[in-house]
């Protein structure tokens, strides 16, 4: 029942927020006490990389979106139609590290929605200068399906 009261808690505190996460070793974080090792990075909505990529540059964020991987294009968008439809201003250019490439099979998380963890860079806008930005030295990557 403790570490179930922990899950809600964490979930709620990161459900009312949009801002930055507690740093580490805070006093909020002590108090707490929560299991988690990413508290420096930037929780957001790809809307809010979109409208102000000044605040986010280099810095580490954690955003959810459409990913679609192919030669020169691999992307994260803010919604399936925005890659179908060519939106490339509503992506990212995504760049993986070594250990994700190494780890997982990219291509069972092409063309689905997606949760990932990189640094952003607002200048660096990908192939042919296409996107609204890159996010590198991704770490982390998993699928974000929800069905009901």
């Amino acid at each position: 029942m403790k570490y179930l009261t922990v899950i809600i808690l964490a979930f709620s505190l990161n459900a009312c927020t949009q801002n930055k996460i507690t740093p580490k070793g805070s006093e909020t974080e002590k108090k707490q006490d929560i299991p988690f090792d990413e508290f420096d990075i930037s929780d957001i909505s790809l809307i809010r990389l979109i409208a102000t990529p000044e605040k986010y540059d280099g810095k580490q964020v954690r955003v959810i979106g459409y990913l679609n991987l192919e030669f020169e294009g691999n992307a994260i968008y803010l919604h399936k139609e925005d890659y179908s439809k060519a939106l490339s201003t509503n992506g990212f250019s995504v760049d993986f590290t070594k250990k994700i490439v190494d780890k997982k099979n990219l291509y069972n998380y092409n063309k689905s929605y997606v949760l990932i963890i990189g640094t952003f860079d607002m200048n660096d806008k990908g192939h042919m200068g296409l996107f609204g930005g890159k996010i590198k030295n991704i770490t982390r990557l998993d699928s974000w399906d929800f069905s009901y």
